[in-house]
């Protein structure tokens, strides 16, 4: 006695090589010029902000470099913003609300920070350039690993205190908004059965 098939019920089986999941994930990281712009204004804006106040809680922003600290944050904010956010919106693709803060949080911060970090990084060696031997030589090589890992090793000794107390409450806010704000992807048409 031959019993009939059962039917799966639910969504349709995709083949092994199907990378609709990833196209669909690169398509939602894209962003708009609108986007990019006005929050790399915004981000940079509060980190610079940050940074001034941090300055000023520290040692009343008695330094002659209030304004190039400021302007490094900024800098640094501004240009970590786009591929932040797209990074974001990879990570963050069909995923909850509390996920989704979770990778604008580490998104924000790892771009912010790494970003900044390569900047003074470059200004620290091109300041120290000038004492260095001739360009692409091994000696050459040697002093421009050395003088860019001092670099990195002193912006986060010094330079991370800039984002204290005010660049974590707005990285909370960032992140909190960045997660409410993204919208619910509908599942993709071939997910659907018939």
């Amino acid at each position: 006695m031959n019993s009939p098939v059962k039917r799966h019920k639910g969504p349709a089986p995709r083949p092994a090589n199907d990378n609709s999941n990833l196209r669909d994930r690169l398509h939602a990281a894209r962003i708009g010029w609108s986007d990019a712009i006005l929050g790399a204004i915004g981000w940079g804006a509060a980190m610079g902000l940050s940074a001034q106040a941090a300055l000023w809680l520290s040692m009343a922003a008695l330094t002659d470099h209030y304004w190039s600290l400021t302007a490094l944050l900024f800098g640094g904010a501004a240009l970590a913003w786009p591929p932040s956010l797209a990074a974001f919106r990879f990570l963050a693709f069909r995923r909850s609300r509390e996920a989704a803060f979770a990778a604008a949080f580490l998104c924000l911060t790892i771009f912010t920070i790494g970003v900044t970090a390569v900047i003074f990084a470059i200004i620290y060696r091109n300041f120290y350039a000038q004492w260095h031997g001739d360009a692409f030589t091994k000696l050459w090589l040697l002093q421009l690993a050395f003088t860019s890992a001092s670099a990195l090793y002193q912006f986060a000794v010094i330079g991370l205190r800039l984002y204290l107390p005010l660049g974590v409450a707005f990285l909370f806010a960032a992140s909190f908004m960045l997660a409410r704000l993204t919208p619910r992807a509908k599942p993709p048409k071939s997910a659907l059965v018939p």
